[in-house]
């Protein structure tokens, strides 16, 4: 499993950002050759780190698994899992089953994909701001949204940044969900709605989201962080059950209102330059992806190396790999961000009919239909599709049980 390359066994990589994918990234480059000599460069402290639980799903479980095996064994035994979906609105709530999701603390996934590097051999050098490459063979960009290394060459990259309508904050809270939760509660300025779900047996990521308008109307806009949770466990008391929500901790500073931006570059790599995860590209949080992306980005890089003749044929490989693979995921993506964006021309269906729709966010074609109109096709087109599954399964077992009966005449 040694990486052939025409410059020797040993090659020297600087990885810029202690994130998931640049942790994975080093994880696998040590285990295609030791002796590798890998660096992973993180502005901030050890242990420090953005952001609450992270979502993943089986089939990138069994992705990490062919990849390091212990590493995914640490991942899946510190997460935590649900097997359905829940919706309330208003007073009513629905449930829908759905595959089996798995949450983590992404401090916890960071310090577990940190042990295994540095027990593999991987130099980890926190709190080093890195703004120019470092001398490497390869130098690997996943220092983020914000990357410094891609901005120096902004222009070959062709970086494009387009932020979303809609306002969000990341929040924790003490109560554990046991499904993906929705809440959407209507108030005199719009209606604002959370995404929870669990990371630990203790705690749950609570992503708040709204319009400007309704930001503005309930006064979060103005409201300190305390002034601001307090309202907003009173929105979301009945999900909540009483519990409260928390700020970001106090080393990481207090919580923020975003919009979500998403990036997309006209090129991936420069010369011995390649960029990684989020520097590369991002997709809207609300189809649970990003780390899943990230990773897959890490394990597409590695194994783009592993045999190649020289980087820049490597590189350009993994470009190609990772562009295809993103096309429909990202497609996805914008057209969630767009329903949330457009919700209220959903809240008027019986909640049931809303929580199909909320379902079928990703379709392009819902958008442009009346949600009424839209939801009527899609329960026929169910319909037709359960009658050709339930054609294929008995067709087979219709015939045999005829010709074994006219044989026994």
């Amino acid at each position: 499993m040694h990486f052939a390359s025409p410059w020797g066994a040993c090659v020297k990589v600087a990885c810029v950002g202690g994130g998931p994918a640049g942790l994975y990234f080093s994880i696998l480059m040590k285990r295609q050759d030791p002796s590798h000599d890998i660096t992973v460069y993180e502005r901030n402290p050890a242990g420090s780190t953005y952001g609450w639980g992270v979502t993943y799903w089986s089939a990138l479980l069994d992705r990490l698994r062919a990849g390091d095996p212990e590493s995914a064994r640490a991942i899946r035994e510190h997460s935590v899992s649900w097997h359905q979906g829940v919706a309330h609105v208003g007073d009513f709530t629905t449930v829908q089953p759905g595959d089996q999701g798995f949450g983590i603390g992404r401090r916890q996934m960071l310090a577990l994909l940190a042990d295994r590097a540095a027990a593999l051999g991987v130099r980890l050098a926190f709190e080093q701001e890195v703004t120019e490459p470092p001398e490497a063979d390869l130098v690997v960009a996943a220092d983020g949204v914000h990357s410094a290394l891609r901005e120096q060459h902004a222009g070959h990259f062709g970086t494009e940044i387009a932020s979303g309508r809609n306002v969000y904050a990341w929040l924790g809270t003490t109560r554990v969900f046991t499904s993906f939760t929705f809440a959407f509660v209507a108030t005199d300025h719009g209606w604002i709605w959370c995404y929870g779900y669990p990371f630990s047996a203790t705690r749950s990521t609570c992503v708040i989201e709204c319009s400007p308008t309704t930001w503005r109307g309930l006064g979060l806009d103005r409201a300190d962080e305390a002034e601001g949770l307090n309202l907003l466990e009173k929105l979301f008391a009945a999900p909540l059950d009483g519990h409260p929500l928390i700020g970001r901790e106090q080393s990481d500073g207090p919580a923020q209102w975003l919009t979500f931006r998403t990036v997309t570059n006209r090129a991936w790599h420069r010369g011995d330059l390649v960029l990684l995860g989020d520097a590369a590209h991002t997709t809207h949080y609300s189809i649970g992806a990003g780390t899943t992306l990230a990773l897959e980005d890490a394990i597409s890089l590695a194994g783009a190396l592993r045999g190649a003749p020289d980087v820049p044929s490597a590189l350009a490989r993994y470009e190609r790999e990772r562009r295809a693979a993103l096309v429909p995921v990202q497609s996805a993506a914008r057209y969630s961000a767009r329903w949330y964006e457009d919700l209220p021309r959903y809240m008027t269906l019986p909640p049931a009919q809303m929580f199909a729709l909320l379902g079928q966010r990703h379709s392009p074609l819902l958008p442009h239909l009346p949600p009424r109109l839209y939801y009527r096709l899609d329960r026929a087109a169910g319909r037709l599709e359960a009658v050709r599954r339930f054609k294929r399964w008995a067709g087979p077992r219709v015939a045999r049980t005829l010709h074994a009966r006219s044989r026994t005449r």
